[in-house]
């Protein structure tokens, strides 16, 4: 293997090439220590130093930096490390580092995000975000499933109650608002007129 380039990320951060790809991110101290520089070989045993025991350490300690802060699907942690510059190697083990330690999980992530949009969104609406952060169709499905349990009728009529919504003295333009507002939430066009009492040529 030939380090080919070194690219300057920041002031103290390079972007490593080798053999003409992108291979790891390194700080200044490190280039030395490893006695990397363009044009010279580096050694296999030194690459799988690099990647064993700085890499994954490293990419380990941003993931529980980044799950200390909010909780994260799986995707949107392995984007983060993309953006990071590490490999897809050391992203895979250091996912399953904070996986295999119940730091991170996509069933819990889901629960918890159904359960806390429950009363303010459709379950299309949830399986569809949860869907979009990475997590599997059928996870999302039963987790929207076991965070609504009633009626989605019940939870368009508690929005407008929040709304103050009283089709007797609504005009036509917040009927309009609103009903824009709930289908945007995911709800369907029946349930939303059947709670706003509105009919079809409204």
């Amino acid at each position: 293997m030939t380090v080919t380039a070194i690219e300057p990320v920041t002031k103290t951060r390079s972007r490593i090439y080798v053999d003409g790809r992108p291979a790891f991110i390194l700080y200044k101290g490190e280039l030395s220590r490893y006695d990397i520089a363009e044009g010279k070989e580096l050694p296999e045993e030194v690459y799988r130093e690099i990647l064993d025991q700085v890499l994954v350490k490293r990419a380990r300690q941003r993931l529980i930096h980044l799950l200390e802060s909010m909780d994260r699907t799986q995707m949107q942690l392995r984007r983060k490390l993309r953006e990071g510059g590490y490999p897809e190697e050391v992203i895979d083990r250091a996912l399953a580092y904070v996986q295999e330690r119940h730091y991170q999980d996509d069933v819990r992530y889901a629960g918890y995000y159904a359960d806390s949009r429950k009363e303010s969104h459709s379950r299309r609406h949830i399986v569809q975000e949860l869907m979009r952060r990475g997590i599997d169709r059928g996870i999302a499905q039963e987790a929207a499933e076991r965070a609504k349990g009633s009626d989605e009728t019940e939870t368009i009529r508690r929005l407008l109650m929040k709304k103050n919504y009283d089709p007797e003295t609504a005009d036509g333009s917040e009927k309009r608002r609103i009903y824009g507002f709930l289908l945007r939430r995911g709800f369907c066009q029946e349930d939303v007129r059947r709670a706003m009492g509105l009919t079809w040529n409204e």
